[in-house]
């Protein structure tokens, strides 16, 4: 028997997809080289905004149509679990839509959807996963978030926030590493907050870490895995968890990469979104990081349209990206979600509104991506060679910012001292020392 799986979404749905495809093998089934030649087929679909719930039912339908007669196809991911009743009406080519958490074996003969949050016996977290195919490999350290963010749909299907062990963290860290890991990707969708898994008086707030006493338990866990691993790199880190304690820590793993999930830089509009800062708290914290590591790496990714947001609030933005000089950041318009406080506000922004505000707040960033990529031109930087004539410098987060091009005669999964030669956009040309 073989499987195939099709991910779509962010990279916490990879790890997941990774998870399904290590039980999946222990079961006995065998990876395809394609959907057609698959005995299963499963689809892992993302819910976050509108156009990836297109993109998941255009995916399923586009697999429907290519598996072999006797196949199945499994509809699983955020929208089985959002949208597990609709998917399963609406796609008579589906034979299970299933839930987090449940078998994708189980045989029905009608789509069936499956909504029981995953038990002990069979928690996404914590399956085994398959060898790895790459020198380097996400790692989902919690599952599902605290925060109520207005815009954010997902702890309504992905619930709060449970935070895995330290003892199972590591166990996957070193399987990974013995199979050929030299960099770890940690990721959970409020990384700072991970084992602070209580709720502030009940109200459906996040616990907040604090810049001064109580302890971070991500520091620790930082500190344990770079013992481990040539690499850790940290994604989706909301700003108040963004600790000074954090911050050295971060710096002494010798990847001092900073994703903030910023979203805004208007106070006012932060507020309706339900978080904390505002732009200068932002410049304050990425200023402080460059005093300490001039050459230090940002990213983040910012919402356009967001249910009041005025001409003043994108000037805001536009002044906050022109003083940040970031290094890489994504841009998104507004999504309404069902269930969150932004759906039932007023003063909606048109959406041809929020695409002329995104496209020039993008052009803006281009530009400075493009220079700051062009400061790298003549300097020595440590490669991670991730596939033939592919590497990345500790500037670069794999799948998401830009590569850099080497000879293919280097070895996949080496680290070599490389000379940028070259700037074209987001990528680089280089050649080893």
């Amino acid at each position: 028997m073989r499987y195939w799986i099709e991910t779509l979404g962010c990279p916490k749905n990879v790890v997941d997809s990774d998870k399904l495809a290590g039980l999946l093998e222990s079961q006995g089934y065998l990876v395809a080289s394609s959907p057609e030649s698959a005995d299963l087929v499963v689809a892992n679909t993302c819910a976050f905004i509108e156009a990836a719930r297109e993109e998941s039912i255009e995916t399923v339908l586009e697999l429907a149509d290519r598996k072999s007669s006797g196949a199945r196809l499994v509809v699983t991911g955020c929208m089985a679990e959002r949208y597990g009743e609709e998917l399963a009406a609406a796609l008579p080519e589906v034979d299970l839509v299933a839930g987090f958490g449940k078998s994708l074996t189980a045989h029905a003969s009608t789509p069936v959807q499956l909504r029981e949050r995953p038990g002990s016996s069979f928690d996404l977290l914590n399956l085994p996963r398959p060898k790895a195919q790459a020198p380097w490999a996400y790692l989902k350290i919690a599952e599902g978030c605290d925060r109520r963010c207005g815009f954010c749909a997902i702890p309504t299907f992905r619930g709060d926030q449970r935070s895995r062990s330290s003892e199972e963290i590591l166990l996957e860290a070193r399987a990974l590493v013995e199979s050929g890991v030299r960099e770890l990707v940690l990721i959970a969708q409020d990384l700072a907050s991970w084992g602070h898994d209580r709720r502030r008086a009940g109200r459906g707030e996040a616990l907040e870490v604090l810049d001064e006493g109580g302890a971070q338990p991500l520091i620790e866990l930082t500190k344990t895995l770079s013992r481990e691993v040539d690499r850790v790199r940290l994604l989706y880190l909301y700003p108040s968890g963004l600790t000074p304690g954090l911050i050295d820590t971060i710096l002494a793993t010798g990847v001092p990469y900073f994703d903030l999930s910023l979203q805004h830089a208007s106070r006012p509009l932060l507020r309706s979104m339900r978080r904390w800062g505002d732009g200068g708290r932002f410049l304050e914290r990425i200023a402080a990081i460059r005093a300490l590591q001039p050459d230090a790496t940002f990213r983040s990714s910012f919402i356009l349209g967001y249910p009041g947001e005025s001409e003043d609030d994108q000037r805001v933005l536009l002044d906050f990206i022109e003083s940040a000089q970031l290094d890489w950041a994504g841009f998104f318009t507004f999504s309404s979600e069902v269930g969150t406080y932004a759906n039932d506000l007023d003063a909606p922004v048109p959406h041809e509104l929020a695409l002329e505000r995104l496209r020039e707040v993008s052009e803006l960033q281009d530009a400075i991506t493009a220079k700051r990529r062009d400061t790298l031109v003549g300097t020595r930087q440590q490669l991670l060679i991730d596939s033939v004539g592919i590497g990345r410098s500790v500037r670069e987060c794999p799948e998401i910012d830009g590569v850099v091009l080497v000879d293919g005669a280097l070895n996949v999964g080496s680290m070599v001292e490389c000379e940028i030669v070259a700037s074209r956009g987001t990528d680089l040309e280089a050649v080893a020392l």
